[in-house]
């Protein structure tokens, strides 16, 4: 299984950036998926998740109304389109995924493979 991220970069307050994740070497329709972050000196904060048929989305309270979890079986990515970002939501952000079956996909201890992140900074 891997997963490459991408999509990080610098942006000002307020801006806005999409980050993807494409899968490999898994059944992606079969999946749930999810990002989370961290922040240095912080603990990792579960952000994300879509479930396997992309019915069903969880957000995190700190990014409910700006962020949006989509994903595109043609291409076997997810993206996090991110909207009004604030210094607060610098990090390192990972891109995950577990099989579906059994799996509440809004909880991030049921997640078994994440990929190596990509960065996003917001200045202010």
């Amino acid at each position: 299984v891997q997963l490459q991220a991408s999509g990080g970069g610098l942006v000002q307050t307020g801006g806005s950036l999409r980050l993807a994740c494409t899968f490999s070497g898994l059944a992606f329709a079969r999946h749930n998926a999810a990002w989370s972050r961290q922040a240095p000196g912080k603990e990792r904060e579960f952000v994300a998740a879509i479930n396997w048929n992309g019915d069903s989305t969880f957000y995190a309270d700190s990014v409910k109304g700006r962020f949006t979890i989509s994903k595109d079986g043609a291409k076997n990515t997810i993206y996090l389109q991110m909207h009004g970002l604030t210094p607060e939501d610098t990090a390192f952000y990972y891109c995950g995924t577990t099989y579906y079956r059994g799996r509440d996909f809004a909880r991030q201890d049921e997640y078994r493979s994440w990929g190596q992140g990509t960065q996003v900074t917001v200045s202010s």
